[in-house]
């Protein structure tokens, strides 16, 4: 089935559209070597959804925005997650006999017939730009159908250096005697998987009646699989510390190691943490996808944080200061890291020098000079940041203070010119002030060098494929520390669970901060050492807004759950 052209330019269709001007197509014709299209995209003339428009008006073919769609899984029995990525189309729709498929190339006329081939069906073509197919497929990667297609196709391998300190990249299997083992397909088949699910860890532990793997997605654990026989537990543990270079006859003290696989086009760190059980090694796999990463660190700016606007006003000029320190607290898992890497990208004009000291460096920015600490080089925290102190910054990030020294040296780094940034674990704003007393650091000092001190959680947002309204009963609103008579009427989400959220009902994650402004009254308790719920009244009259008055917003806005906010912050 062909689709007809109306005889129409491309540079015609944009100009009747007013995407540009005829001096930039003229211009665009004179150094295009190919096609215009591509050209125009290179000079920032058009965006690809208008230049698909346009291709979708030449062609004879309905323009379709792909925003938050994701393909059905059985659409997906008709044309494979393979083909679909090979080829770059997105099944859409079935009507009956015909299947709509969308694409971004409506030039390549032998791809309707080969298309229908595969389906068994009459296709009619859509088109999108190659950004929101790509998109759309990526969104659908979590169902089954896509899981089995791509894991035919992306064969994992792993990155290792040569003597050279060149990579090379070794077959997954030829780390094996057995390329059939059922464990090497095992662990091939959790590892893709838990690429494709976005899981930021693997947990692999075994018990009495058997091994459980879970994946960590969005902060909460997932089973992976069945439980598994026990038998299985010594091959599937020997067979991590090969990719690891661990030593696999030590079974009786914890390892840590890592490896690098290349899953398709994107190379992935994985760290590797053994820790011996009652029954055995259990193991925890630290994925670590530095090309997603560093993608999402390209559009970081604070306004992709949703802190609440008054918040986001306060943080802002606080990390706008000339010196001093902004701490960040939380658990681990809470953000902080993100958080200060999106204050420096704000920061990071090129007039100042910016370096950070951090275990490890898991985020890259341009222009900015970034040191992994070393314990096994003795390369610390404290003898990094002496050392930083020596190269003349502007800016530093210390990426946790642990000890008194790193503490002392940040402390005085922000009283003589320096804007520090730094984190703490605690579970509050004012339990950071307990644990620099215990680090043995003056309060008089502290207090002078600190802008700001945020604490932060991350709450799971509900999935918004599968978002519809719920009902709450009064035994939930009272263990919420709600009033049920007060809020019975509040209109409550959740999500029903869907193949874009793998059935969880939610989909990433937003912050919940509690951001406490160093007023004078709020000094002089801190230096007076006052007990923390005086200073907590002080600083809430003053009107700072708690984690847990933060993550309510969140849920009387419709996004998020009383569930989720009771996992991670306290009932006032």
């Amino acid at each position: 089935m062909s689709h007809p052209f109306n005889h129409r330019r491309l540079g015609e269709v944009l100009l009747d559209k007013k995407y540009l001007g005829q001096h930039q197509l003229d211009a665009a014709l004179a150094v295009s070597k190919g096609l215009l299209g591509e050209t125009l995209l290179s000079e920032n003339c058009i965006t690809p959804e208008q230049l698909a428009e346009a291709l979708a008006e030449q062609c004879g073919l309905p323009y379709v925005d792909l925003e938050g769609f994701t393909v059905p899984s059985e659409l997906f029995g008709l044309i494979s997650a393979t083909h679909a990525y090979q080829y770059g189309v997105v099944p859409y729709l079935r009507d009956g006999d015909t299947l709509h498929v969308v694409v971004s190339d409506p030039y390549d006329l032998s791809l309707t017939g080969y298309l229908e081939r595969l389906s068994g069906l009459r296709v009619r073509l859509f088109v999108s730009s190659a950004r929101a197919v790509a998109a759309a497929l990526k969104r659908s990667e979590g169902s089954h159908a896509v899981l089995q297609g791509v894991s035919e196709d992306f064969k994992l391998v792993i990155v290792k250096e040569n003597d050279e300190g060149k990579e090379q990249y070794v077959s997954l299997n030829a780390l094996g005697d057995d390329t059939a083992s059922p464990v090497i397909k095992l662990i091939n088949s959790i590892l893709s998987a838990a690429i494709q699910k976005r899981a930021s860890d693997v947990h692999i532990e075994v018990y009495e009646k058997g091994i459980s793997i879970n994946y960590r997605i969005d902060g909460v654990l997932y089973p992976a699989t069945d439980v598994l026989d026990r038998r299985h537990h010594s091959s599937l543990v020997s067979r991590l510390k090969v990719m690891a270079e661990l030593d696999i006859a030590e079974k009786r003290t914890p390892q840590d190691g890592r490896f690098k696989l290349r899953f398709g086009t994107r190379d992935i760190d994985f760290r590797v943490s053994i820790l011996p059980s009652v029954f055995g090694e259990d193991v925890v796999i630290r994925i670590l996808d530095k090309s997603s990463i560093t993608d999402g660190m390209k559009s970081l700016r604070l306004e992709s944080l949703n802190m609440a606007p008054d918040i986001l006003k306060k943080f802002r000029r606080s990390i706008h200061e000339p010196y001093g320190m902004v701490l960040i607290t939380g658990p681990t898992g809470s953000g902080k890291t993100t958080t200060l890497y999106a204050a420096l990208s704000e920061l990071n004009t090129g007039e100042e020098k910016i370096i950070t000291i951090e275990d490890p460096v898991e985020y890259q920015l341009h222009g900015i000079v970034q040191i992994a600490v070393n314990e096994k080089k003795n390369l610390t925290f404290a003898k990094g940041l002496r050392s930083i102190l020596r190269h003349d910054p502007d800016k530093i990030m210390v990426g946790e203070i642990r000890d008194s020294e790193t503490a002392q040296i940040a402390v005085q780094s922000a009283l003589t010119g320096h804007l520090v940034f730094t984190t703490v674990h605690a579970n509050n704003a004012f339990d950071v002030l307990g644990r620099f007393s215990h680090m043995g650091v003056d309060a008089y000092h502290f207090v002078s060098a600190l802008n700001c001190v945020m604490a932060q959680r991350l709450v799971r947002i509900i999935c918004p494929q599968c978002k519809r309204e719920a009902s709450v009963g009064d035994d939930l609103l009272e263990l919420s520390g709600l009033d049920p008579a007060r809020h019975r009427s509040q209109v409550w989400y959740e999500g029903a669970g869907c193949d874009y959220c793998h059935g969880t009902g939610y989909r990433g994650r937003a912050a919940v901060t509690e951001f406490l402004t160093l007023s004078p009254s709020v000094r002089q308790m801190i230096i007076e050492r006052r007990p923390i719920n005086e200073m907590q009244a002080t600083a809430v009259s003053d009107g700072m807004i708690t984690l847990r008055q933060s993550a309510l917003a969140l849920v009387f806005a419709g996004q998020t759950t009383l569930k989720e906010i009771n996992r991670v912050t306290f009932v006032e």
